[in-house]
């Protein structure tokens, strides 16, 4: 598939045909972790001047819907003003998590006018042309059910070797270029596709939500086309504390997710697997850590050598260790940490610049 600056004027027009028919919803709460309202604010306007940078204008597509927890007026005003176009603020309260927040913003998207709706988060840094990119497989085939761009975090050495851990991508035998599976900051939904399946209820889950759609999709024979150059960089948890939570929380989320996983991909004799305390869980992360061994220096992302590959290695390494131990805790019962607040509705701060 050619790229973006080769295309020729005809499918630049049809881009912007696509992009007029399509909503972008942005979800806050991964920005609820912060120490001040100020602090919400100031990313925001962030993430938003970076969006209004795009090679597509935002003021081509045909609506923007940003969810929050209670921004006022003057702040919608001066986002809107960033943004150089109208933008559908929908409130959402403290109990509302993560997906859930999704959901809600696809509800109050118009079904009239957008035909495709774009999930991004507020902490990610989203190349140029990422908006183009996740939309240009439409030119060529507009009855995609779902585009899905490539998440990873920044190209240091710790960030190649979370990308390995968090941000995998796994080819699927529905069609050629597609994924099993994708993740929520970066995909492009087809209206139709996404009203019917959306986000799930899944108590004390995380972060798994999406990847239990992408198996409800592929259960359902229906390929998510992979667009690797329509790219977005996550960011790292602003202290060492949210990072060492957030990898328990990624062990956890093993727990809950297993029994989809093994329903998808196990023969009948294994199916107690997802019945078995720890052991699936932990055999599950260790199936990953193979996979993100194999990964290293194959995301994408500027390859490593020597002494640099090898500090990446043992970082997968520890970081596997962490995560198990968070699966490992959950299989026995013991979930941590502990709070009022469980699965997506949990929240760390991602405010800082990217590291």
């Amino acid at each position: 598939m050619e790229s973006i600056s080769s295309i020729s004027a005809g499918k630049n027009t049809a881009l912007y045909n696509v992009a007029s028919q399509t909503a972008l919803v942005l979800e806050t709460n991964n920005l609820r972790g912060g120490e001040s309202f100020e602090q919400v604010v100031s990313s925001l306007k962030r993430v938003t001047g970076l969006l209004a940078q795009q090679s597509i204008p935002l003021v081509a597509l045909a609506q923007i819907v940003i969810t929050h927890d209670g921004l006022d007026e003057p702040s919608c005003k001066v986002l809107e003003d960033i943004a150089g176009h109208q933008i559908d603020f929908v409130l959402i309260d403290s109990g509302t998590g993560y997906y859930h927040a999704k959901n809600a913003g696809f509800t109050a998207t118009d079904p009239e006018r957008c035909k495709w709706v774009v999930f991004a988060d507020a902490d990610c840094v989203p190349a140029a042309d990422w908006l183009a990119e996740l939309l240009f497989p439409f030119i060529e085939d507009d009855t995609l059910a779902a585009v899905a761009g490539r998440t990873s975090y920044a190209p240091n050495l710790a960030g190649t070797a979370l990308t390995t851990l968090d941000f995998m991508y796994f080819p699927s035998p529905l069609a050629e270029g597609a994924t099993r599976n994708f993740y929520a900051n970066n995909v492009v939904f087809r209206r139709d596709i996404f009203a019917e399946y959306h986000y799930q209820n899944l108590d004390s889950v995380y972060r798994a939500h999406c990847q239990v759609l992408g198996l409800q999709l592929q259960s359902q024979g229906i390929p998510l086309h992979y667009a690797a150059k329509a790219h977005t960089v996550h960011r790292f948890p602003d202290s060492l504390g949210d990072i060492l939570k957030l990898r328990w929380l990624r062990g956890q989320d093993t727990h809950g997710l297993t029994p989809f996983l093994v329903k998808s991909y196990m023969p009948a004799k294994l199916q107690w697997l997802s019945r078995s305390g720890p052991i699936g869980p932990l055999s599950v992360l260790f199936a990953r850590l193979g996979y993100s061994m194999r990964a290293l220096n194959h995301q994408n992302l500027p390859p490593l050598y020597g002494p640099r590959w090898l500090a990446a290695v043992l970082l997968i390494i520890c970081f596997s260790a962490l995560d198990m131990t968070g699966a490992l805790m959950r299989g026995l019962g013991l979930r941590l940490p502990r709070g009022k607040d469980g699965g997506d509705v949990q929240a760390l701060s991602y405010h800082g610049p990217s590291k």
